[in-house]
C-alpha cells in the first residue's frame, strides 16, 4: 500500500470526481484513478460506485474513509514530531577535548551551555589523542591544528589562534630569556606525546622565514594540562595553544616570550564524522563556543 494512493483516495471521497481531486493535487486524472485502483487491489475490495457521470463510495468505501483519513493524520502528527524533535536543543552531546582546553577553559564553558538548554546531557572525554570519530561513540571533537583527515567536517571555533612560547618568572630569572627559536637548544623545554610521537619539533613563524627547532628536556607527559603546570611551576619553557595559556599569561604566572606572530598557527576546530551529526544542539554549541572563544582572547 502507498501513503500516495491513500492520499488520493481520500481526496477524490471528499472532491466526488476524480477529475477534480487531479487538480487539487496537481496531478493527472488517470494518475488519480489509476492511484484508486491500486489502493483497490492492495485492501482488495472496491472503494468506489462508478459509472460515466458520478462517482460515490462504496459501502466499503464508507468504511474504509475514516480510516484512511487517521493514517494520513497519524503519519502528519508523526512528521511534526520529527521536525519538533530536530528542531529541540536537547538530547546528549558526545565531545572530546584535549586535556587543557578540556578541564579549564571548557569544563566551565559546557556549564553554562547546560544550564541555557537543560534538556542537553553532556558525555565528555579528556585526551590529547586524537578520537576516532568513525569508532567511537562521539558526537564532535574539540581539536587544534589543521585537520588531517579530509573525509570529516571541521567547523572552525578560532581560525586566527597561535602557539605561545611562555616560562615562569621564576625560571627566566635563573636561566635566563631565550632571544631566538635556536636559543631553546640550551633550555629546558617541557614537552607532550601529539598522538604517538613526542612534540618535539617546534616551528616558529619569523618575519622572512619559518625556523623548526627540535627541542630537548627533563620533562614529557602524556597529558598536555601538565606540561602547562610544569611550567607555571618554573620547571622549563612550554609551547602549546596561546588560548590555554592565557589566564596563566594574564595572571602574571607565565610570561610569553616572543612576539604573538612568530607561534605556529593553532586554529581550534570542531570537527564531525559527516554533516549529519550537525544536529540543532551541536550547531548551538558552536555557535556558543565560538562567543566564549573571542570574549576569552578580547579579554
Amino acid at each position: 500500500m502507498r501513503l500516495d494512493d491513500l492520499r488520493v483516495f481520500v481526496q477524490t471521497a471528499d472532491a466526488g470526481s476524480f477529475s477534480l481531486a487531479a487538480r487539487q493535487l496537481d496531478i493527472a486524472p488517470a494518475y488519480a484513478s489509476g492511484a484508486v485502483m491500486r489502493l483497490e487491489r492492495a485492501i482488495g475490495t472496491r472503494l468506489f460506485v462508478r459509472n460515466t457521470r458520478h462517482l460515490r463510495l462504496s459501502e466499503a468505501g464508507e468504511r474504509y474513509l475514516p480510516h484512511a483519513r487517521a493514517a494520513l493524520e497519524a503519519m502528519a502528527q508523526g512528521q511534526r514530531a520529527l521536525a519538533l524533535g530536530q528542531d529541540e536543543i536537547a538530547g546528549p552531546l558526545r565531545l572530546s577535548a584535549p586535556s587543557d582546553f578540556g578541564r579549564n577553559i571548557l569544563l566551565p564553558w559546557l556549564d553554562d551551555f547546560q544550564q541555557r538548554y537543560p534538556r542537553v546531557s553532556v558525555q565528555l572525554s579528556i585526551s590529547d589523542r586524537a578520537a576516532d570519530l568513525v569508532r567511537q561513540p562521539l558526537d564532535a571533537a574539540i581539536r587544534y591544528g589543521a585537520l588531517m583527515d579530509s573525509s570529516l567536517v571541521a567547523q572552525p571555533l578560532v581560525t586566527d589562534l597561535r602557539r605561545a612560547l611562555c616560562a615562569a618568572p621564576a625560571y627566566l630569572a635563573r636561566f635566563g630569556t631565550p632571544d631566538s627559536p635556536q636559543a631553546l637548544r640550551q633550555h629546558n623545554c617541557l614537552r607532550y606525546f601529539w598522538g604517538d610521537t613526542t612534540y618535539e619539533r617546534w616551528r616558529f613563524h619569523l618575519a622572512r622565514e619559518t625556523q623548526t627547532v627540535v627541542v630537548s628536556g627533563d620533562r614529557t607527559s602524556d597529558d598536555a594540562e601538565l606540561v602547562r603546570r610544569w611550567a607555571v611551576a618554573g620547571h622549563g619553557l612550554v609551547y602549546k595553544s596561546r588560548l590555554d595559556l592565557l589566564p596563566d599569561i594574564r595572571a602574571g604566572r607565565l610570561r610569553e616570550i616572543f612576539p604573538a606572530g612568530y607561534g605556529e598557527p593553532a586554529p581550534l576546530q570542531l570537527v564531525c564524522a559527516h554533516r549529519s551529526l550537525l544536529t540543532p544542539a551541536i550547531q548551538q554549541l558552536l555557535v556558543f563556543l565560538r562567543t566564549r572563544a573571542a570574549a576569552l582572547l578580547a579579554g
